[in-house]
């Protein structure tokens, strides 16, 4: 019987400073981290040996293209950014918009992550191997915790009676911060938290008149940061609102669902292609309004919201990971 190769992989990530707080950075670590379980792969976190059979990169700024040409293995992408997600996020996104093509084809494969980004990166680069497996989530992890609420809520002074909406994203104009803002002061009753911060520092979209309605907000509106257990609000919330305007899977809605949260959205084409009817849309402002006061709706929607995310447990996904590596390799 023939001894089965062991797949040396590499996982790189620029996850230094504030960067460690983002979207890429988070699913690589946690990809990584189940894999340390499958058998046949030894995987390594951000090696400048080139000793690996495959370096998977999930960020190609500066570092990782240092790594990438120091790297003899085959390289991977996972496209978790793309030209559209940029628009309303980073300031100069359309000049940086323009490298994509030339960036992807420094790799040998590209990961796709949803039906939508899928389009996107095979329209821009079509003669690229282009494989999709979507973002998988740790239900062991994510899941409700009544001991976090209530410490998440006795910690900021939030009644066990009031209801919380809860946000998790960056601080940007994409990501629907407006929206957010603006039905906290339609609803004063209500406990908005909004848990994430600047994903390029200053260099973020609207950073300055961010910081300042930031500090303009009304009591009933809380802005913790990037906090170290995301349990606990999750927990501690009772409505998951995603206000983004575009995104490439939306990972959050599936952590919220994950914990038994009901998710309101808005209407995109992307969490329509992903979470289907297992979620709640809004097109606009006045849509948000009528379904955080639905009961009836968030009722439902929550009853089966922990069930659906079994079709992304994180040990199928890594394994669909661990299928791709060893046909890129034998």
């Amino acid at each position: 019987m023939r001894e089965e190769l062991v797949v040396k992989v590499n996982f790189f990530v620029e996850d230094m400073l504030f960067f460690r707080f983002i979207g890429c950075a988070t699913v690589a670590k946690t990809l990584y981290l189940q894999l340390q379980n499958e058998p046949g792969i030894d995987v390594s976190w951000k090696s400048f040996s080139n000793h690996a059979d495959i370096v998977h990169y999930h960020t190609f700024g500066p570092i990782a293209g240092l790594n990438r040409r120091m790297s003899r293995g085959k390289k991977i992408l996972t496209a978790h950014s793309t030209p559209r997600i940029n628009m309303g996020n980073i300031a100069l996104a359309r000049a940086i918009n323009k490298r994509y093509p030339k960036i992807y084809r420094r790799f040998d494969h590209i990961i796709t992550i949803s039906r939508p980004c899928h389009d996107e990166v095979t329209a821009m680069i079509p003669e690229m191997p282009v494989t999709m497996i979507p973002n998988g989530v740790n239900r062991d992890f994510f899941r409700r915790d009544e001991e976090k609420r209530a410490a998440f809520r006795e910690y900021y002074g939030i009644p066990d009676e009031q209801q919380v909406v809860l946000t998790v994203a960056q601080l940007t104009p994409r990501k629907g911060l407006y929206d957010f803002l603006a039905l906290s002061r339609i609803f004063p009753d209500k406990k908005f938290v909004w848990i994430g911060g600047f994903p390029y520092g200053a260099l973020s979209k609207d950073y300055g008149k961010i910081k300042h309605l930031k500090l303009r907000c009304g009591e009933n509106v809380l802005f913790p940061g990037n906090v170290n257990d995301i349990i606990k609000p999750y927990s501690a919330a009772d409505v998951f609102f995603m206000p983004s305007f575009a995104e490439t899977f939306g990972l959050v809605i599936l952590e919220a669902l994950s914990c038994g949260l009901p998710v309101i959205a808005r209407d995109i084409p992307e969490f329509h292609d992903i979470y289907g009817k297992n979620i709640l849309y809004f097109t606009d402002r006045e849509d948000a309004m009528a379904l955080i006061d639905d009961r009836a709706a968030l009722n439902h929607c929550a009853a089966a919201a922990r069930d659906f995310t079994s079709q992304f447990d994180l040990k199928d996904i890594a394994a669909r990971h661990v299928r791709l590596y060893r046909e890129l390799v034998e």
